[in-house]
C-alpha cells in the first residue's frame, strides 16, 4: 500500500509512522507550558507489538511535536499503559519533583504476566530509567494492568486504580512512596461485564464533591468496544456509584481515554482517547502510519433527570479558524475542505428527522450526521464514508438520546481528514467516528427529512488551518 497523507489527521495526533493505541502518562508541565503525551507505541511496525512508551508534547493540545521513544520494550516486558505523576515531595525516594511513570510490564514470555512497574526521570520526561527494583506491585497474574496513579490530598497518600481484567473489577490501592502498595477496595463487577476491563481512570470535580470513574470494555458497548463510566463519591479507601453505568461516547471510536494531572487547580480536568476501534484497528488504511488521539476534551458533570451526566467540551480551536461561511435552511456548501469545525443551530419546529453531511463527494459519499426530532436521538452514519475496514463492525448508526432534540438546539462538530467528533452544545452528546473518504469528498450538506418545516436552520462552518 503507498503512503496515505490525505488521511493524516491536521489537528490530532498521530505518530510520524507506525502503530499507537491507548494514552499514557499525560501530564501538564506548568514550568515549560508544555502537555506531555504518552502513547502505547511499536517502533517496528504499523501492528500491535513491542509495546513500547512513545512521546509527543505541545503547547496547545493541536500542535504536537513527537519525540524519541520514552520508556522502551527490553528483553525482560514490555512497557503497556500506566499514569504518570510528578513526586513534588520526593516520596518515591529518587528525588524532589522527580517524574515517575507507573506502568504494567508484561512479560515477555509464552505465559506472559503483568505486574506494576516504575520508571523516573530527572529532566521533565525527556529520558527515563527503569527502578531496579521492578516489579512494585505483582499478584503473580497474568491479567492485571493499567494502573491509574494520583496524590490523594484528604488522605496525605497516593491512590492506585488497577484493573483486574478477567474478574472485571478495578482495585483501588494506597501507598506513602509509589513503591510498596497495600489494597484497600475493589469495585466491580457491574455495570457492562460481557468482556474484560480496562484502561481506568479516577477523575475529581471537586465543585460537586464528586469523582468519575471510567473503565473500557472490550465488548459490550453499542459499537463495540468503548468507556464506561459511574459518577460517585471516593473517599481514598473506595469508590461508591451513584448512577448506573453510562457510555462516555456512544460512537465506534473512543477508547482507552486518561486525563492529564498537574492541571492548574480550578481548572477543568482534560482528557483524550484513542481514537480507534479494536474491531478493525489493525485494517485501517493508513501507511506509514496506523492510530491516532481523539481531540482533547474538559471534562464537567452536571445533574440531569437521569442523574449524574458527564459533559464534554473539545479543546477550542479559535486560533486555527479561517474565514466564517454560513448556510442559512437546506443546502450544500461546496468544496467546504478537510478540516473543518461546524456549529449546527436549528429550532426544527414540525420536522421530523434532520441532517447534517459532511465529507460530501463523488458517487454519494458521505457521513451522515442526523436528528431524530421525535425520538429525541442524535446520530451518526458512516456507512458511505468512503474506504471500509470492516463492514461488520463499520456500518449502522450510532445513537445518543438527547432530551433536547425536539426543540431549539446546537450541535458542534469536528471534521479532521480522518475523523468526525459530534458533540451537543451542552456536552452531554459526543459521537466519535473515525472515516477514509476520498479526496475529492469536501462537501457538506443541510437536509431536511419530512413535510414539516424548520423554524430556523443556521450552520456556521470554518475552515481549520492547523
Amino acid at each position: 500500500m503507498n503512503a496515505t497523507p490525505g488521511f493524516r489527521p491536521a489537528i490530532h495526533f498521530a505518530a510520524q509512522k507506525n502503530w499507537i493505541n491507548d494514552p499514557n502518562g499525560l501530564v501538564f508541565d506548568a514550568a515549560t507550558g508544555l502537555y506531555h503525551l504518552f502513547f502505547q507505541h511499536n517502533p517496528f511496525g504499523d501492528v500491535w507489538g513491542h509495546m513500547s512508551w512513545g512521546h509527543a508534547t505541545s503547547p496547545d493540545l493541536l500542535h504536537w511535536t513527537e519525540l524519541p521513544i520514552a520508556i522502551p520494550e527490553d528483553e525482560r516486558a514490555s512497557i503497556y499503559s500506566g499514569s504518570l505523576v510528578i513526586d513534588h515531595a520526593g516520596t518515591a525516594g529518587f528525588g524532589a519533583g522527580a517524574w515517575v511513570a507507573c506502568y504494567t510490564g508484561c512479560l515477555r514470555r509464552p505465559e506472559g504476566g503483568q505486574a506494576q512497574e516504575l520508571a523516573f526521570s530527572l529532566d521533565r520526561g525527556l529520558t527515563w530509567t527503569k527502578y531496579a527494583g521492578n516489579p512494585v506491585l505483582d499478584l503473580g497474574l497474568k491479567e492485571f494492568r493499567d494502573p491509574k496513579v494520583f496524590w490523594h490530598e484528604a488522605t496525605g497518600r497516593w491512590i492506585m486504580g488497577v484493573v483486574l481484567p478477567e474478574e472485571r473489577r478495578v482495585a483501588f490501592y494506597a501507598s506513602a512512596n509509589l513503591r510498596d502498595w497495600a489494597l484497600r477496595s475493589h469495585f466491580g463487577p457491574t455495570g457492562c461485564t460481557s468482556a474484560i476491563w480496562e484502561c481506568p481512570d479516577l477523575i475529581h470535580f471537586p465543585d460537586q464533591d464528586r469523582w468519575l470513574l471510567k473503565v473500557d470494555t472490550f465488548e459490550g458497548h453499542p459499537a463495540g468496544s468503548g468507556a464506561q463510566c459511574w459518577v460517585g463519591r471516593f473517599d481514598g479507601e473506595g469508590f461508591k456509584a451513584e448512577t448506573e453505568a453510562f457510555w462516555a461516547d456512544q460512537g465506534s471510536d473512543f477508547y482507552a481515554a486518561l486525563s492529564f494531572a498537574g492541571l492548574a487547580e480550578g481548572r477543568a480536568p482534560v482528557w483524550l482517547a484513542w481514537m480507534n476501534q479494536h474491531a478493525y484497528a489493525k485494517y485501517t488504511p493508513t501507511l506509514p502510519w496506523r492510530g491516532a488521539m481523539s481531540l482533547p476534551r474538559e471534562l464537567a458533570l452536571a445533574q440531569t433527570a437521569e442523574g449524574w451526566r458527564l459533559l464534554q467540551s473539545p479543546v477550542s480551536t479559535e486560533a486555527l479558524r479561517g474565514t466564517a461561511r454560513h448556510l442559512a435552511g437546506a443546502g450544500l456548501v461546496d468544496a467546504a475542505g478537510d478540516v473543518l469545525e461546524l456549529h449546527w443551530e436549528l429550532d426544527p419546529g414540525k420536522a421530523e428527522a434532520s441532517t447534517l453531511d459532511v465529507r460530501c463527494g463523488p458517487g454519494g459519499e458521505s457521513t451522515q450526521i442526523g436528528i431524530d426530532h421525535r425520538r429525541g436521538l442524535v446520530w451518526i452514519d458512516r456507512s458511505r464514508s468512503g474506504h471500509i475496514p470492516s463492514a461488520a463492525a463499520w456500518q449502522g448508526r450510532r445513537e445518543q438520546a438527547w432530551a433536547g432534540a425536539s426543540g431549539p438546539l446546537a450541535l458542534r462538530v469536528i471534521v479532521d481528514r480522518c475523523s468526525v467528533e459530534v458533540f451537543s452544545g451542552d456536552g452531554r452528546v459526543a459521537l466519535t467516528e473515525v472515516i477514509y473518504p476520498g479526496p475529492a469528498s469536501d462537501g457538506v450538506a443541510v437536509l431536511k427529512q419530512g413535510s414539516g418545516d424548520w423554524l430556523r436552520s443556521v450552520l456556521t462552518l470554518w475552515p481549520l488551518d492547523a
